[in-house]
């Protein structure tokens, strides 16, 4: 087994300000969805390997009424922490390094994402 994507909410017209969080502040590069799904609003967002294999996936999808996930969260490991927390407080986010050494082999931060659902970045220290 492996994990396909992990999907988050966006409030309705919330896709730009998901593309500010998952592709300016994360890097991760935005894909088409499916022709079927188009309709139903939200995008979908893919990082990869050096290797050009998928490394993580997430979906957007439009949730009426919307609530943000405040516990519930994806989980990305980057290779360059500081730069992601620098980025990501460029563009306004809060980072939240309280816990940065408590994820054994890792170093962290939490943040949220434009509509306040909640993200862990860790970068190994192996």
């Amino acid at each position: 087994m492996r994990l396909h994507h992990v999907q988050v909410a966006c409030p309705p017209g919330g896709e730009e300000g998901a593309r500010r969080f998952y592709a300016d502040g994360l890097g991760m590069t935005e894909v088409d969805k499916p022709a079927d799904l188009v309709a139903r609003g939200g995008c979908w967002f893919r990082s990869y390997d050096d290797s050009g294999a998928v490394g993580a996936e997430l979906h957007v999808g439009v949730e009426d009424p919307f609530s943000p996930a405040r516990k519930a969260h994806p989980a990305f490991v980057v290779d360059d922490l500081a730069a992601t927390a620098q980025r990501l407080r460029g563009l306004g986010f809060e980072v939240d390094e309280g816990q940065r050494d408590s994820f054994p082999g890792h170093v962290r931060f939490h943040t949220f994402d434009t509509h306040g659902n909640r993200v862990e970045v860790l970068q190994s220290t192996s």
